[in-house]
């Protein structure tokens, strides 16, 4: 997927994949998956993707702050 936010290009084609979490099982409506990537200039960035009830009901992404995905890992 790639989206253009603030003028930058984030494209999980082309970044690197640091984690991935998913939530639910296959088929659950309200499960989803959370992907942090990196793209190669250093720009971190959240892909979501889920079922209709999930947080993530369309495929989505989200910028995200060093201290943000550093929460985030560690979760």
């Amino acid at each position: 997927m790639k989206k253009v936010i603030c003028k930058v290009e984030y494209d999980t084609e082309n970044a690197e994949l640091l984690k991935k979490r998913t939530f639910g099982s296959f088929g659950d409506p309200a499960g989803y998956e959370e992907c942090l990537f990196k793209t190669p200039d250093g720009k971190l960035f959240l892909y979501g993707n889920g079922g209709p009830e999930s947080a993530y009901a369309e495929e989505t992404i989200k910028r995200i702050s060093a201290a943000k995905a550093d929460e985030w890992l560690a979760c």
